[in-house]
């Protein structure tokens, strides 16, 4: 499964008259991060930044004023997210304001059914909160010391782990077991997984005088003792 977890960054907060000046995405498959992301500043017209917007992203008029406009990079959204699950936190914001620049274009909505919001499983997983994405990264031990401000492939990239974290993605999947040359693999859900040896045994951190003790141990409750079956 393809999913991209995605971040806007906007003029203001009405989808109606405000526009977007930047979206991050990451690429997920099969609930891992594929290396593949999307980020991209967009020239928002005659469309001002309002103070409060600036106050939470820092993006200025004249840092937009040479970025392409959203109708140049529409393909290039289009592309990068085509056939996969969008992903945000409170995707309903995020979204409107992505269907509002398609339908400027003449360009068909991301359907409801494409989309999962992250701030509804967190809501569902963790309901007494808080579950902003500063405070799930810290419930789950992400480390966002370096989001002075809100950026939308940072947030994007946080979200990707806290969300891995909250579906149990890290997790593999148990399953029936094989040896191969070289490890085993393990058939998981999605595939096999190649969960190679060690090419050399860890070295031992019993000392002698421990290994002694504990045969002499052994000894003493018999030849019954299941440490018996055992090698230190």
């Amino acid at each position: 499964m393809r999913e991209i977890i995605f971040d806007t960054e906007t003029t203001g907060l009405d989808s109606r008259d405000d526009r977007v000046i930047e979206i991050g995405g990451v690429e997920l498959e099969n609930q891992f991060p594929t290396g593949r992301t999307l980020h991209l500043y967009i020239n928002p017209g005659d469309r001002k930044v309002h103070p409060d917007a600036l106050a939470v992203h820092g993006i200025t008029d004249e840092f937009l004023k040479d970025k392409p406009g959203f109708a140049d990079v529409a393909d290039q959204i289009l592309d990068f997210f085509g056939g996969a699950r969008w992903v945000a936190h409170n995707a309903t914001f995020d979204i409107g304001f992505i269907n509002a620049e398609f339908a400027r274009l003449g360009l068909p909505a991301v359907a409801g059914e494409h989309v999962t919001d992250t701030l509804a499983l967190a809501r569902r997983k963790h309901p007494m909160g808080p579950n902003s994405l500063d405070a799930l990264c810290r419930r789950y031990g992400i480390d966002n010391s370096h989001r002075a401000k809100h950026g939308a492939l940072l947030d994007s990239e946080l979200l990707a782990e806290v969300y891995i974290e909250m579906i149990g993605g890290r997790q593999a999947a148990l399953g029936l077991v094989t040896s191969v040359a070289g490890g085993q693999t393990i058939e998981a859900e999605d595939g096999p997984i190649i969960v190679l040896q060690r090419p050399r045994l860890l070295p031992a951190r019993l000392t002698e005088v421990e290994v002694a003790a504990h045969a002499a141990l052994v000894a003493k409750i018999g030849t019954k003792a299941i440490w018996s079956k055992y090698e230190c």
